[in-house]
């Protein structure tokens, strides 16, 4: 018998230890590989896949730790710095320090920045410069635009190659920048210049009207701080000009209607003359003058109003046309036998202009050969007819003044402006004017070389010694009671004249006048000898006149002068002093006060003159 077989052993594997066994069966009781339980074939493979996410973990770990600490690493190193990427006007500042940044821009920019705006105001090219204007770039708040520096990693990431521009900041002072543009003003703004026609001889040329234009000061201002940057670069200045609007200033005018009215009404205007004919006598009016009397205007349709200058075409008819006119004579008031007398007026005759012209423009549109005008005549009475001389009541001698003590080529003056004022009437509320009335005073009209004082030294001058006539009608005119309107001293005190009642003058700037307000009017009457002037006023007495000189004061030593020429005229100098005069009227009748008034006087001192050789 066989002894029983051993227990199978725990294992994968088959015995062989059986023969019989192994011949009998051992195509399936042997396979041809190991086999694998399931239960552990997943479990191995869960362990693999921990094993491969732990490792995923510590490296992503790993890469994230390292991306933290190069960031932290980054934002640490890169505070208070200009975050990366930023440019202005083209200079890159991003990653710099804010002072290295804002070294970098003065450096590279302003040299630009301080070169003169372009401007372009309507049709006119203008500049400004920015300093005077009150412009320059505000750096810090330029930096500031920039921002801070950013958290969120991405951009930080493309900031290495991305770079952002920002703008350059204006501080401006607005004062300084609106007197800029009001000057500038000058240069850009024009007045609107209507269409119009000018001659040249007497061809006629339109000018075309321009509308005028104004700077529009609030919106210069907003685009020049908005613009006197754009388009500077560190290479190159802004290149193109700030546009300013204007406003616009219209014309009523257009060429066309020049044009129109130089065709149909100047172009036969001056084609021919004109015959003028005045009781029997010719005279001509020539194209030049035509074409100096036309005036024009706009009208309401774009075109021009034609119109004639009376005055321009009278002063061209008038002396062709003189021996058919007759001038007016004004009655005249003389002193005869100690009382005055009225001679007569003349009336006169002479050319109604205003309505001979009249159809003057008529005429001028035909452009025939045959152009005439008629010049009608009227009476001209006198300025002052007899009737109106006789009431004036010049009746009495109510004022008279003389003085003396002039040289005799002073004299000459003296005679001479006296003859000129004899005989002048002053009507009731008129003023009476001593330049005015005697006119220039010059060789040409009979005044001579004479003595003058000029800054308290003796000198000479033509028309000298009028002074003296000017203080002696001052006087007549004071005790007359007339209106003082205009009368000025002598800086230097004369012995021969009353003190701080006396007068000066010098033609175009020194003057004496007097106003009658007096219901009356006065008749000026002269006389003069060699040694001495009067000045006598007639009319009517209204007034009774005092006049109250006061004390000297206020006295002031002369200064010395030596003087090396040969002109000199030594002189022992006066002291200057501080005097009044009160002017006191009375009422003749009741000898009540009716007015009363000062005048304080200065003289200065008269220098003591050496003539050294």
């Amino acid at each position: 018998m066989r002894p029983p077989a051993e227990p199978a052993r725990p294992g994968p594997w088959p015995l062989f230890d059986d023969p019989v066994r192994a011949d009998d069966d051992h195509t399936t009781e042997i396979p041809l590989v190991p086999a694998t339980p399931a239960h552990r074939s997943e479990r191995t493979r869960g362990v693999s896949r921990a094993r491969t996410t732990r490792r995923v973990g510590i490296v992503a770990a790993a890469v994230l730790g390292l991306l933290a600490l190069v960031y932290g690493v980054d934002l640490a190193m890169s505070s208070g710095e200009v975050p990366r990427g930023v440019t202005v006007a083209g200079v890159r500042v991003g990653g710099m320090p804010r002072a290295a940044a804002e070294q970098r821009l003065r450096a590279r920019l302003e040299p630009q920045l301080s070169r003169p705006i372009a401007l372009r105001v309507g049709d006119v090219d203008a500049t400004v410069e920015p300093g005077r204007a009150g412009l320059t770039p505000d750096w810090t708040a330029t930096l500031a635009q920039g921002g801070s520096q950013p958290l969120n990693p991405w951009a930080r990431l493309v900031s290495l190659w991305r770079t952002r521009e920002v703008g350059v900041v204006t501080a401006c002072d607005r004062t300084a920048l609106t007197a800029a543009l009001q000057q500038l003003r000058g240069h850009t703004d024009r007045e609107p210049v209507e269409g119009t026609i000018r001659f040249v001889g007497t061809r006629p040329t339109p000018v075309d009207p321009r509308p005028g234009q104004r700077l529009d000061l609030p919106a210069a201002t907003g685009l020049i701080l908005a613009s006197w940057t754009h388009g500077a670069t560190a290479r190159a200045p802004a290149t193109t000009p700030v546009t300013i609007p204007v406003v616009t200033q219209p014309v009523r005018t257009t060429a066309e209607g020049v044009r129109a009215t130089l065709h149909d009404i100047v172009e036969p205007a001056v084609s021919a003359p004109v015959k003028v004919t005045g009781d029997g006598h010719d005279a001509v009016l020539t194209p030049d003058v035509i074409a100096a009397a036309l005036r024009f205007a706009p009208d309401s349709q774009g075109g021009l109003t034609t119109t004639i200058d009376n005055p321009t075409v009278i002063a061209a008819l008038s002396p062709q046309l003189a021996s058919t006119q007759r001038p007016g004579k004004n009655a005249e008031i003389l002193i005869q036998g100690g009382a005055p007398v009225v001679l007569p007026s003349v009336d006169g005759r002479g050319i109604d202009w205003a309505a001979s012209l009249l159809p003057l423009l008529a005429v001028l549109h035909n452009s025939g050969p045959e152009r005439t005008l008629s010049a009608g005549y009227v009476t001209l009475p006198p300025s002052l007819s007899t009737e109106q001389a006789g009431a004036l009541g010049i009746t009495t001698p109510i004022s008279t003044f003389t003085t003396g003590g002039f040289a005799p080529d002073s004299g000459q003056n003296i005679r001479r402006v006296a003859e000129q004022v004899n005989g002048a009437v002053v009507r009731p509320g008129e003023t009476f004017s001593l330049n005015g009335y005697t006119g220039p005073r010059n060789a040409a009209t009979g005044y001579v070389d004479a003595g003058i004082i000029d800054h308290g030294r003796p000198s000479r001058g033509i028309g000298g010694g009028i002074s003296q006539f000017a203080t002696t009608i001052y006087n007549a005119a004071y005790f007359a009671g007339m209106t003082d309107i205009e009368h000025k001293e002598h800086s230097y005190y004369i012995s021969r004249y009353p003190a701080a009642r006396e007068a000066t003058v010098f033609e175009g700037a020194i003057d004496v006048k007097f106003r009658d307000d007096s219901p009356t009017g006065i008749l000026i009457q002269t006389a003069w000898t060699p040694s001495s002037i009067t000045v006598t006023l007639w009319g009517t007495k209204h007034v009774d006149v005092e006049s109250v000189t006061g004390p000297r004061t206020d006295f002031t030593d002369p200064k010395t002068e030596t003087i090396h020429t040969q002109s000199c005229t030594p002189s022992p100098g006066a002291q200057g002093f501080t005097v009044t005069d009160t002017r006191v009227t009375r009422d003749p009748t009741t000898h009540a006060e009716l007015t009363r008034h000062t005048r304080k006087v200065t003289y200065d001192p008269i220098p003591h003159v050496i003539c050294a050789p």
